[in-house]
């Protein structure tokens, strides 16, 4: 009973996964809501809570959530912080052109509809760019162009995501009563959850276009320091994150004497 019990409780264990995942989760959730605080910092703090799951589902499952946040927030803070802001004044603009054409009425009412849907498009650009932005380096034009592509290419996920997206802040909203729950719900948990859930559904979209990983998360490289992608299963020896120096050496010397197969792999 008592092996029975610490082999449910070990790391190891599906039990054991899943708390540390719930973990991770918090974690990254309350900096993510810690660094929101200044609004104009929301944007980045979004790609960082992504990269965090990211890292999660890529193999990385012991990470240090609050490490991984900030290293997250430093390789994407200039790009996020611009989407953000273009989404501040995109969104400002829309709501002064709505309100304007309503004041005008008559048949000018209308043409808000064609505001809404360009809107709708804008939206999804921006839901999906963020974490495009995260699993690909990239200009910013090439970034909104992949999360289009990647948001049309499966409907079926796109609705998933809209709707996670936005129903829980409509319900938030809606629902004053309830509200010092939603509070605690999102400043304990609630991003990071919807930040997993994207991340989910889009980390086997993504995966054909990213590196190699192995069980750590961490890259395997060919001789040349360039990570394998997929379809260069054949080349990896070992696994990248578990070599040995005595491996290295052996691998490093049998590339010297040309034997081998010519690729070596490293840690990211």
């Amino acid at each position: 009973m008592r092996d029975w019990i610490n082999s449910f409780l070990s790391n190891d264990s599906a039990f054991g996964k899943t708390m540390t995942k719930i973990g991770i989760i918090i974690g990254a959730n309350l900096i993510f809501v810690f660094v929101s605080m200044p609004i104009v910092t929301i944007g980045a703090a979004w790609a960082a809570l992504l990269h965090v799951m990211f890292k999660v589902l890529r193999g990385t499952e012991s990470l240090n959530p609050f490490k991984m946040f900030w290293q997250g927030l430093k390789q994407n803070w200039k790009q996020a912080t611009i989407v953000w802001l273009i989404v501040l004044a995109t969104a400002a603009l829309g709501w002064v052109d709505v309100r304007f054409l309503l004041h005008m009425g008559g048949a000018m009412v209308n043409f808000r509809y064609a505001i809404y849907a360009v809107g709708a498009v804008l939206l999804i650009g921006v839901i999906y760019v963020y974490p495009t932005m995260v699993a690909f380096s990239n200009k910013l034009t090439v970034l909104f162009r992949n999360a289009w592509y990647f948001a049309f290419r499966k409907p079926l996920k796109l609705i998933v995501i809209l709707f996670f997206h936005a129903a829980p802040l409509f319900l938030t909203y809606m629902d004053a009563q309830m509200m010092p729950l939603y509070a605690f719900v999102w400043s304990f948990f609630g991003f990071g959850a919807i930040a997993m859930l994207t991340a989910k559904l889009l980390v086997t979209e993504f995966s054909p276009y990213l590196p190699l990983v192995d069980s750590e998360g961490n890259y395997y490289y060919d001789a040349d320091g360039k990570p394998l992608m997929p379809g260069d299963e054949d080349k990896i020896i070992g696994d990248a994150g578990n070599y040995s120096t005595e491996d290295e050496d052996i691998l490093k010397e049998m590339l010297e004497l040309d034997m081998g197969s010519g690729k070596t792999t490293k840690k990211k």
